[in-house]
């Protein structure tokens, strides 16, 4: 069957409820688990999913909300074209459907740490993947990948590229472990340098129907859900620097000249 996201599902918009679970094994081991949920929709039925339901909205403010402009090229274009022409450099054509998995606005505000793209084939097999990954400097990269639709899980590496965490050099190489969404999903990011395995992080949810009862109910239960993705990040650096963990060189020069790679 491949790398196949559920065919038979129409909706364009689905929950996944779940936990985000951090590992960290240098040179100080430190785990961090916390719940969150996440938004996937299909980028070519947002305006059905926006017609749909009372508590969200498409680049407008509601309870819940995906503005377009937060992703992809931030200018309010059209996300599905942007990965289109992304999949189309890489060589990879005759993408049939996109779904974006994300952190949605609440009450606003939003910061997605990795946004992931899933685009499938007319078969729907994922033939490319698309990862935005963002910093708290308000910076942003990509990693691409073309994608076997043989696959029956899908696992690619690629170098590093981009500073994230300021306890990480430049230096090593990301593997990706990618189940596609069906009644659940798992993302997998492990980074290794020459020593090995350094930092683990993945994401293993439950996917549940998107409604208006569902997105009231998980706002009451995450109130501050984004805000506190944005504090974890800073009290989880907090703790590594008391454990005796040191910022990397190369990301205090960046911060002295008062901006981050």
């Amino acid at each position: 069957m491949g790398s196949r996201i559920d065919q038979d599902d129409a909706a364009p918009g689905a929950i996944y409820v779940g936990d985000v679970v951090h590992k960290r094994m240098r040179p100080r081991q430190h785990k961090l688990r916390y719940r969150v949920f996440s938004l996937l929709v299909d980028l070519d039925q947002l305006d059905d999913l926006d017609q749909k339901l009372r508590f969200f909205s498409l680049n407008r403010f509601n309870l819940v909300s995906l503005i377009t402009r937060d992703f992809g090229p931030r200018d309010g274009s059209r996300l599905a074209e942007f990965i289109r022409g992304r999949a189309k450099a890489a060589g990879v054509e005759g993408i049939a459907r996109i779904r974006m998995l994300a952190y949605p606005r609440l009450l606003g505000f939003a910061f997605n740490p990795i946004t992931v793209y899933y685009a499938e084939n007319a078969e729907g097999a994922v033939t490319f993947m698309l990862y935005e990954v963002r910093n708290t400097f308000g910076e942003h990269h990509f990693y691409e990948a073309p994608i076997d639709p043989a696959a029956s899980e899908i696992t690619h590496e690629q170098p590093k590229a981009f500073y994230v965490s300021p306890f990480n050099t430049m230096t090593g190489t990301y593997r990706f472990t990618v189940r596609p969404p069906a009644d659940r999903l798992f993302l997998g990011i492990t980074l290794s340098d020459a020593e090995g395995g350094l930092v683990t992080t993945y994401f293993d949810a439950e996917r549940q129907s998107i409604t208006d009862g569902l997105l009231l109910k998980l706002l009451l239960a995450y109130p501050l859900m984004t805000i506190k993705v944005v504090a974890g990040i800073h009290w989880e650096a907090l703790l590594l620097w008391l454990k005796g963990v040191p910022p990397t060189l190369g990301l205090r020069r960046q911060l002295k000249n008062g901006r981050q790679v």
